[in-house]
């Protein structure tokens, strides 16, 4: 199994996203420059409609900028080949959305594997590491079960230990808590929060909730698909 991933100091640099979906031009994103440095728990937030799930996808390396750049480590991500781009979201992004999409057919260990698969690790040390992730989470007593026999709340911590199972350097997490109870909730934010540090991965987190996004160290707030607010704890 390779060794961890490095949290990425990662930059974005005027980036401005435009969509065409008829006449009128939509600018998701205006000329936003960030930078985000290795190991951070970063918040986003902002009404829905302005640019939130935008900028996490530039992060995510899942779109591509109409104007600036993206860079991870100090080189531009628009200078990579596809498959570069394919292989640093493979093994240097987990991702954790609001709706789980785990694969039905397969079982909670079946579907942590299954980024290792991707990423050629062999059939043993899949197994062995999506035990340990199941362990981690609290759930090695459902490992052989199917999404369907698993709560919500169950759902989204398989969800979080196959975000982990290449050992990401930055971890997105886009409405983790969106669909669950105010139990499950916390359960999972907890998990995140301990896998973060545990994993010195980057985390950035886009949500609505203000309980969510006070768990972060820096908070952005969007608007109109810019940042008008940048802060960071003392």
């Amino acid at each position: 199994m390779n060794s961890p991933s490095p949290a990425p100091t990662i930059e974005i640099v005027r980036v401005w996203k435009r969509y065409l979906p008829s006449t009128t031009p939509v600018d998701a994103l205006r000329d936003i420059s960030l930078t985000l440095e290795p190991g951070e728990r970063v918040s986003v937030a902002g009404p829905s409609g302005c640019g939130k799930t935008t900028l996490m996808n530039m992060l995510g390396l899942l779109d591509t900028p109409t104007a600036g750049e993206v860079r991870w480590n100090g080189r531009p991500v628009g200078g990579r080949s596809e498959r570069e781009r394919a292989r640093l979201r493979l093994t240097g992004i987990g991702f954790i959305f609001q709706r789980f999409y785990l694969l039905p057919t397969m079982t909670a260990r079946e579907n942590i594997e299954l980024p290792m698969r991707a990423a050629g690790v062999d059939r043993a040390e899949r197994a062995r590491r999506a035990d340990e992730l199941l362990e981690e989470v609290g759930l090695a007593p459902r490992a052989g079960s199917f999404p369907h026999q698993l709560s919500g709340g169950e759902e989204q911590r398989v969800a979080i230990a196959r975000a982990l199972a290449n050992r990401p350097g930055l971890l997105l997490a886009d409405e983790p808590t969106g669909e669950l109870d105010s139990a499950a909730t916390e359960t999972v934010l907890a998990l995140i929060d301990s896998v973060g540090s545990a994993s010195g991965a980057t985390v950035v987190t886009v949500t609505h909730n203000p309980d969510v996004a006070a768990r972060s160290h820096r908070h952005i707030t969007m608007r109109d698909g810019r940042v008008v607010d940048d802060r960071r704890e003392e």
